[in-house]
Parts: C-alpha cells; structure tokens; sequence
C-alpha cells in the first residue's frame, strides 16, 4: 500500500495522540517554560513526519524522521522532570513516555525502510 497523504502513516496518527495528550496535561502548569518546551517537542515529533512526506523525497524525508525520533527522545526525558516535580503522575508519565517509545520504533521502522 503506497502511502499517499502524512495524515495515513501511523506514526503521525500516534504523534498527533501523544501531542494531544501532553497538551491535556499541561493544560494548568504555570511553568510557562516547561510546559512550552515539552509541548514543543511532542509537536515536533508530528510537524517532522509531516514535512519530510511532502518533501517528496526519500533522502529528506529520512532526514526529518531522524528529527522527529530526537524530538521523541527529549519528550521522554522531559516526561522524567514532569514526574519529579508532580506536574504529572507516574501512572501518565508512563503511558506518554510508553506512546513515545511506540512512535520512535515505528519511525526506525520507516527510516529502514527509506
């Protein structure tokens, strides 16, 4: 199945729960530089799969999936801090940091792929 649209590819599917759900949990924090870091970085994470489809090219669209894999990563570091300073429970740090893991394996898998 050729994928013709970014809106298809699973991975920006999930991306675009996990931004979703970061944003829900920020909702309240007053640390404005925190909560916009973390919501940055999940949205990354789905903005990248996005551009690099429409590039049109394998070389580029590899490139920007590489990126969007890093923006995973620094999710899941923030996820850490959110955790240590209660802006989040463990129970739902788990669940995006778990979400997170889901996505960066797919992008691998795209990225061997390509």
């Amino acid at each position: 199945m050729k994928i013709e649209r970014f809106e298809d590819i699973i991975a920006w599917q999930k991306a675009k729960c996990l931004t979703e759900e970061i944003y829900e949990r920020m909702k309240g924090n007053r640390n404005l530089g925190f909560k916009d870091q973390i919501q940055r970085a999940a949205v990354s994470v789905m903005n990248n799969i996005a551009e690099g489809f429409e590039r049109r090219s394998n070389k580029e669209f590899k490139q920007f999936l590489f990126v969007a894999k890093g923006s995973c990563g620094e999710v899941r570091s923030m996820l850490y801090i959110a955790t240590s300073l209660k802006y989040v429970d463990k129970k739902q740090s788990d669940s995006m940091s778990a979400l997170s893991v889901e996505i960066s394996k797919m992008l691998s898998g795209l990225i061997k792929t390509l």
